[in-house]
């Protein structure tokens, strides 16, 4: 692209984060955002009035009106992330991608061949890189070049709203699914490692009688390539009662140290006369601009498309994670510790 111009962006997914994501790059004054996509009329009719930009069924559409658009930010529900990475990358546009990358390791694989075959790049989501608070302890951690890290130990989690009002796909996700990327990816690269092997154990009651077939937790424990062990646990239905919708807690012990860090603590709590509440600060306004984690991973966006120098998790960090939480659903089906390899 032309450095001198704005990088040129559609985005295709109208949903919470989708929504997020076109706010921000219409925000940047590096980028601008062209178009949005999506399947439901209702979603896409509310996009185009929030946003006043020209709205789009398909994919297909909005690239035949767009030729011009320089990358694409693709806000699709977990388990649709292909067809529409695939026909952007064939067209030679870079992407962003929601994470996980996809939920199978054939459409990962798939989104990775056509992004190599068209030269361009893929940017995985996976915002908690951007978190100074994660940031921050790898770098304290990686300072004599060695880590040492033991064990990671990490649960997050919902509370029930998300899988039974939040996301009309639940059925096709799980608590692994949506949330054990974020969880895992941040352990690989804090602890500069990947996964060879998991055993995984969980649980299918609450969510399966409210007519969501799909798992209430799971507990997941994988061996890492340099021999330390990370812990993973993710549930589903933790009670409204809680002053967050999610709640996150972070145990990393390394020779010498432990870390602890609350991933949901922002340090603000609200008391009402039935509970209190968190107030969460990762994304927020600030003189009629958002701001926050997310929205400075979408600024990397638009640096990676005006060639500026930026290290962000690519395709290769999304197949490896996909390949992983697959691994994850094989061993709490089989009760196998399951190899992890792609």
């Amino acid at each position: 692209m032309n450095h001198s111009r704005s990088a040129r962006v559609g985005v295709i997914g109208g949903g919470i984060r989708g929504g997020m994501f076109a706010r921000a790059l219409q925000e940047n004054p590096q980028s601008e955002l062209v178009a949005i996509c999506d399947r439901s009329p209702g979603v896409l009719s509310a996009m185009v009035a929030q946003l006043g930009v020209p709205g789009y069924a398909s994919t297909e559409e909005l690239l035949a009106a767009h030729p011009d658009l320089d990358g694409v930010v693709i806000a699709t529900p977990d388990f649709a992330h292909r067809e529409a990475a695939v026909l952007c990358a064939q067209a030679g546009l870079d992407l962003m991608i929601e994470k996980p990358l996809a939920t199978e390791v054939d459409d990962a694989r798939a989104i990775l061949e056509a992004a190599d075959a068209a030269g361009v790049r893929v940017m995985v989501g996976f915002e908690n890189r951007w978190n100074v608070r994660y940031s921050a302890v790898r770098t304290r951690l990686g300072a004599d070049g060695d880590p040492r890290i033991s064990a990671q130990i990490i649960n997050l989690n919902d509370t029930i709203f998300v899988p039974t009002e939040m996301l009309s796909w639940s059925s096709k996700s799980s608590p692994a699914w949506f949330l054990m990327p974020h969880s895992l990816d941040l352990a690989c690269w804090i602890g500069r490692t990947h996964p060879v092997s998991v055993y995984a154990v969980g649980a299918r009651d609450r969510l399966t009688e409210a007519g969501i077939d799909t798992w209430d937790r799971v507990n997941a424990v994988f061996t890492m390539a340099d021999g330390s062990h990370v812990a993973l646990n993710s549930s589903w239905v933790l009670p409204e009662s809680m002053p967050s919708v999610f709640d996150f807690r972070y145990e990393i012990q390394s020779a010498g140290q432990v870390v602890h860090i609350d991933g949901a603590d922002d340090g603000v709590i609200v008391y009402d006369a039935q509970r209190g509440q968190l107030v969460q600060s990762a994304v927020h306004e600030r003189a009629g601009r958002i701001h926050g984690v997310p929205i400075d991973m979408v600024g990397d966006f638009v640096r990676l498309l005006r060639g500026e120098p930026v290290d962000v998790p690519d395709a290769r960090d999304g197949l490896l994670i996909t390949a992983a939480i697959e691994a994850v659903h094989t061993a709490l089906e089989t009760g196998d510790v399951v190899s992890i390899s792609v």
